[in-house]
């Protein structure tokens, strides 16, 4: 899951290869997850053994069902405990 730094957007995706995705989000062009200001920076990843697996992952957290709920609820408790 990839958070802008400024307008604290969130977005979920499935890539082969995260450090080229993440430039490819942060570079200035016409791609919609790209914004004038700030930048996309990684706040979780899971990793799979198949490709399948993480495309039906995706999936489910991007109907915004039970499984987004539950992460976003994990990662604002792991966070809050960082500060």
């Amino acid at each position: 899951m990839l958070e802008h730094s400024v307008t604290r957007q969130s977005y979920v995706g499935y890539t082969t290869d995260l450090k080229r995705r993440i430039r490819e989000h942060n570079a200035r062009g016409k791609k919609f997850t790209t914004r004038n200001s700030g930048q996309w920076i990684i706040i979780y990843a899971e990793a799979y053994r198949s490709e399948s697996d993480a495309r039906e992952r995706e999936g489910k957290l991007k109907i915004h069902g039970s499984a987004m709920v539950s992460l976003l609820k994990r990662l604002k408790k792991s966070r809050l405990s960082q500060k």
